[in-house]
């Protein structure tokens, strides 16, 4: 895919672990290893403000877009 996560960087930034975020957004550990891992089909926007704001980012700091370079259009 290539929207790649770099939430496992924002986390080492701000020297938390990922178990702190998720009590802090309200989510399950299981659900923010889905989400840094880049196997979540989709993201809430509540969600991702919740991250923005528990670590002081920008959603560009989490999000990234690589396009494929074996993609045919």
């Amino acid at each position: 895919m290539p929207i790649i996560v770099n939430l496992d960087v924002a986390l080492a930034k701000k020297k938390m672990r990922s178990k702190e975020l998720a009590e802090a957004i309200g989510i399950t550990e299981q659900n923010l290893s889905i989400l840094k891992t880049g196997k979540a089909r989709a993201l809430r926007f509540s969600t991702l403000e919740a991250i923005c704001k528990a670590l002081d980012c920008q959603p560009g700091d989490l999000l990234e877009y690589r396009p494929n370079n074996s993609s045919t259009h």
